[in-house]
């Protein structure tokens, strides 16, 4: 009767165990899901914002006066 009884507390603890691992990676599967929700959410709110900045970029570009080379800056 005693085989029997430490045959079945290694076999308890294991099951333990695996409840408190699957307890914490149900909560990580949730803080993944929330905080991939808020991506979407601050996607969302910067497109608009970012999509004006690369016009003003692309404009301020084209609008830029070519310099001829030379020698560059030269520091005294």
């Amino acid at each position: 009767m005693t085989e029997v009884t430490w045959v079945a507390v290694p076999v308890a603890l294991g099951s333990a165990g695996l409840v408190v691992l699957a307890y914490a990676a149900f909560r990580v599967y949730l803080g993944v899901r929330r905080f991939g929700r808020e991506l979407e959410r601050t996607r969302q709110r910067l497109g608009p914002k970012q999509s004006a900045l690369r016009g003003e970029l692309s404009d301020l570009q084209a609008a830029r006066i070519p310099q001829p080379p030379g020698d560059g800056v030269r520091s005294s």
